[in-house]
């Protein structure tokens, strides 16, 4: 369909967000379901959304090599719950708890500690006030 969805992994997902990456659909063609997962068609493209994942990005195919299986998207919109939306309206990353995989060591990894301040931290280096 020249689109697809992007869901963001979470803490309190990572059961059912390991099942439907290890489980086929061929093999299993209710493996949404087995991990307690309902997908909704998206309003931006022709792709489903995971409706218990609180953010998913919504793409269009720009391309994709078939040899190296590398795909770009075009995000043309992105999904948040409210329940991971803080009092400025942005995302807030300690309410979504997203997780990333580490392949050093087969595990997940909670996301979500502030470590430094972007666009900021480095201009102590060399007292710079360019702006990017």
């Amino acid at each position: 369909t020249k689109a697809f969805t992007v869901s963001v992994a979470t803490v309190n997902q990572v059961t059912a967000c390991d099942y439907v990456g290890i489980v086929s659909g061929n093999n299993e063609p209710d493996k949404f379901k087995k991990a307690g997962f309902t997908a909704i068609k998206s309003e931006f493209v022709n792709a489903p959304i995971i409706e218990q994942l609180p953010m998913c990005l919504e793409c269009e195919l720009v391309s994709y090599d078939e040899e190296s299986c590398y795909m770009v998207g075009k995000i043309v919109n992105v999904s948040v719950d409210e329940s991971v939306i803080n009092e400025n309206n942005k995302i807030d990353v300690q309410k979504l708890q997203p997780i990333t995989y580490d392949p050093c060591n087969r595990d997940y990894i909670a996301l979500g500690n502030k470590v430094g301040n972007a666009f900021s931290d480095g201009k102590k280096i060399s007292n710079c006030n360019e702006k990017s």
